[in-house]
């Protein structure tokens, strides 16, 4: 029995680093990944996948940014709170200039376009242009100018580009990565302090700027928004199978250990193999019935 699926990665900053753990344990489980959808984060460890990288091989370069450092203005940044010029160097140094054309497997990636205000699906051009856009978060990251259309975060519309793998493959079961619990309005704080939302790296900055309360209360506003659209799109377009790694003390823009991050999505991944498998099941036994065992 061929084992092929089609995942769908959520958008969520450092959390998005558990999706390496959720791809190792697939190919381990002998799951064929045969298309990948992104979302922000989801679109950046997607491109390294699609592009020909092992999950392994994703962790080690991970592993190895100066996160520290990894989001300081340049001297060319365009206007933003922070700038993407060092990871833009990082898809330069990796991606080498390439092209959804040139993937080893169907990809595409989700950003917001705020010329039409809706959501733009790349699947044209390189691979870093589409990621540079997916994970621009308004407020924070500039936008990305593309053929005149200003591109920022996917996750603005689609946190869990569910409908997109479907696209990429029609006849697939799409395993689907949720950075967010399930949001529960009830149970919703307002940070007390910056330092719960944002890391110490940027806390001088912001406060010299006399935000430091309006910021944090902002990064917390998008993260509730995300979890309130991301099960609001689940729900209208769900999964086979909806994998959530327990990442919920990772912020968004936190410095973490890539290994321990992966290690969550490891785990997540782990206990849906049963769902998995039957998911896979279900979808092969559709298609022999409707085309006849062909």
């Amino acid at each position: 029995m061929q084992k092929e699926i089609a995942v769908a990665l959520g958008g969520g900053g450092a959390k998005g680093n558990s999706h390496i753990g959720v791809l190792r344990r697939l190919e381990e489980a002998g799951f064929t990944i045969a298309a990948v959808a992104g979302t922000s984060m989801g679109a950046m460890v997607g491109s390294f996948y699609a592009a020909g990288y092992s999950p392994d091989e994703i962790e080690e370069i991970f592993s190895q940014v100066d996160q520290t450092k990894l989001y300081e203005l340049g001297l060319l940044a365009q206007p933003g709170l922070l700038g993407l010029g060092h990871v833009a160097q990082l898809l330069d140094d990796k991606l080498q200039g390439k092209t959804f054309a040139e993937t080893r497997i169907p990809a595409a990636f989700v950003a917001t376009d705020l010329e039409c205000n809706c959501e733009a699906i790349l699947a044209e051009g390189t691979l870093k242009d589409a990621v540079l856009a997916s994970i621009a978060v308004p407020g924070i990251f500039p936008p990305r100018i593309h053929d005149g259309h200003h591109l920022v975060d996917g996750g603005v519309l689609n946190p869990v580009p569910v409908s997109v793998a479907r696209k990429l493959a029609s006849k697939l079961p799409v395993v689907a990565v949720a950075l967010s619990p399930p949001f529960m309005p009830e149970s919703v704080k307002l940070p007390g302090s910056l330092a719960s939302v944002v890391p110490e790296v940027f806390i001088k900055r912001i406060t010299r700027l006399n935000i430091s309360q309006a910021m944090s209360i902002f990064l917390q506003s998008v993260d509730l928004s995300n979890q309130a659209i991301t099960d609001l799109r689940l729900e209208k377009e769900p999964p086979d199978v909806l994998i959530r790694p327990r990442v919920e003390a990772v912020g968004l823009l936190d410095n973490v250990v890539v290994s321990e991050v992966a290690k969550l999505g490891y785990e997540a991944a782990d206990a849906a193999l049963p769902q998995i498998e039957r998911a896979l099941r279900r979808s092969q036994g559709f298609f022999q019935i409707l085309f006849g065992g062909k």
